[in-house]
């Protein structure tokens, strides 16, 4: 007898060991009180007003989910939101990432700059922590991970959108490309560059420059000596303002200006008039180009007592989706909110439905050309073909 009493010890010992294992496991995918979302978005610097309303539109979906009621397994749960500021850089958006995996976060939203993205990444595809970026670099989501999601159309369908427009809106002859020097404004400037040549546009001029020159004296005098009629641009809203002075002490402002997305903002809108025309092709619409856009603007504007700048209405509806699929996982585990992002065809209160392909691109991306009219973006044409 007294030689089974250790084995009986030992099987007490395993019968413990898988019973608290199995206890572990379970409490791993218990309900918590608090669902903590990220936010990276640049907060600072002189993308600071697209990063903010970025942020305003996830937190006013938040305040919405948490005052309705918000709950997990039939159990109340708060939404919480961890924000930092990337600002628009890429090793501090690898940084910040980290501090979201060690804050908790089951999910982030973010980030604006597509290098920010890129970089940021394989951080969160590392812990299976989905990435919901309005970024629009293809090479985003030709990562392979499955932890990405873009939340707007790429830049392969605005390039094309680029050379669409020129053909069909400009007689011109001479053109000029200029990028800002990030991935997402070198890429689209190729893009766009390729576009305009298979229409037989004749590209006089290319530079690149960084995403935070202001000074133009030099590129205004260089487009004036080419006789440039259209300037195709990367650059970003502050920069073109920065661009439109120089060539005011020139006066050579009778020329067109057809930019990315980046120029479409309300800051830009302080260059309406100065030129003989400012486009801007985008894969954002306006939120009052949406049936249900007045209703967030209302709120939006009572909440934060500014007007949008940017795309708050999309990271909006990338909240509400969110939490839709956090609801169908029925659990707060990263990786399980990532396969239900993967199969839901999630309702978006203002863009109307959020849904993804295999790689995680949108579904439902469109690309819209604006132009400036007084103190508006006036729609022009959308796609989503081209």
């Amino acid at each position: 007898m007294q030689k089974t009493q250790p084995r009986r010890s030992a099987i007490a010992l395993m019968a413990f060991g898988l019973l608290s294992s199995a206890v572990l496991l379970q409490g791993c995918d218990s309900t918590p009180s608090t669902i903590k979302i990220g936010v990276a978005q640049p907060l600072t610097g002189n993308l600071a007003p697209q990063g903010q309303d970025l942020l305003n539109g996830v937190k006013l979906a938040v305040d919405e989910l948490n005052k309705e009621g918000f709950k997990l397994k039939g159990k109340p749960v708060t939404l919480e939101i961890v924000a930092v500021d990337d600002r628009a850089n890429a090793d501090t958006g690898k940084e910040v990432a980290k501090q979201l995996v060690e804050a908790g976060v089951v999910a982030v939203i973010g980030h604006l700059n597509s290098g920010v993205s890129i970089a940021a990444a394989p951080i969160y595809a590392e812990k299976h922590i989905a990435q919901l970026a309005i970024s629009t670099n293809p090479k985003y989501t030709a990562l392979g991970f499955d932890t990405t999601f873009r939340l707007v159309a790429n830049d392969t369908l605005q390039a094309k959108a680029i050379g669409s427009f020129s053909v069909s809106k400009f007689a011109a002859a001479k053109y000029a490309v200029v990028d800002d020097g990030t991935p997402y404004g070198k890429d689209l400037a190729a893009g766009a560059s390729a576009q305009l040549k298979l229409a037989k546009k004749e590209i006089v001029l290319q530079q690149s420059f960084d995403d935070k020159t202001t000074k133009f004296d030099e590129l205004a005098e260089k487009l004036k000596a080419a006789q440039i009629e259209v300037v195709v641009s990367t650059l970003n809203d502050f920069q073109i303002i920065a661009l439109m002075e120089s060539l005011k002490k020139i006066a050579y402002t009778q020329i067109y200006l057809l930019g990315g997305d980046t120029i479409k903002t309300t800051l830009m809108l302080k260059g309406s008039g100065v030129l003989k025309g400012l486009f801007a092709t985008s894969p954002i619409l306006e939120a009052r180009e949406f049936t249900a856009g007045a209703a967030f603007l209302e709120k939006y504007r009572a909440t934060f007592k500014i007007e949008p700048a940017y795309a708050g209405h999309y990271t909006y509806d990338a909240m509400h989706v969110l939490a839709a699929a956090i609801r169908r996982s029925e659990s707060a585990s990263p990786e399980k909110i990532v396969q239900a992002l993967r199969k839901i065809d999630g309702y978006a209160p203002v863009t109307g439905s959020m849904k993804w392909d295999e790689k995680g691109e949108l579904r439902y991306g469109v690309i819209g050309v604006y132009s400036t009219l007084g103190s508006v973006w006036e729609s022009q044409v959308r796609s989503d073909a081209w």
